[in-house]
């Protein structure tokens, strides 16, 4: 269970990596499979600082979490995706829906469900000359 768990989240770490990696190198293109549109180069600055910064994060902290058996890295990336899921919903009651709202909304349940998980099940409990790494 415990080695299904650590690769279910490098699974969905190297996701969230590669899409904030895809946000720095080709803006345009990484925003387009989100459905957002790019203007002009405010946009595409916020693109490549802010959606690279959140994906590389969330993503960075489940491979840190699922590599390292690390809890704190994992309510990290639990909280960055439970916050991005609270602006969908808010985001569906305030603006309404579109066609295949719920899948991104699904995947960052998934992902906070998994972080949760790590976060709870993962850790492994160290004592004496082994918690200072001897």
């Amino acid at each position: 269970m415990i080695l299904l768990l650590r690769a279910a989240l490098f699974v969905a770490g190297m996701i969230m990596v590669m899409q904030g990696i895809g946000f720095l190198v080709t803006p345009e293109t990484a925003a387009d499979s989100l459905g957002a549109a790019v203007g002009d180069t405010r946009s595409l600055a916020v693109l490549r600082a802010d959606m690279t910064a959140f994906f590389v994060v969330a993503g960075g902290a489940m491979l840190w979490g699922a590599w390292q058996r690390s809890g704190g890295a994992l309510v990290v990336s639990a909280m960055l995706l439970s916050i991005a899921f609270l602006g969908r919903m808010v985001s569906a009651f305030a603006d309404g829906t579109y066609e295949g709202f719920w899948l991104p909304m699904l995947l960052e349940a998934l992902f906070v469900l998994l972080s949760l998980l790590g976060a709870k099940m993962l850790p492994v409990k160290r004592s004496g000359l082994q918690s200072l790494g001897v």
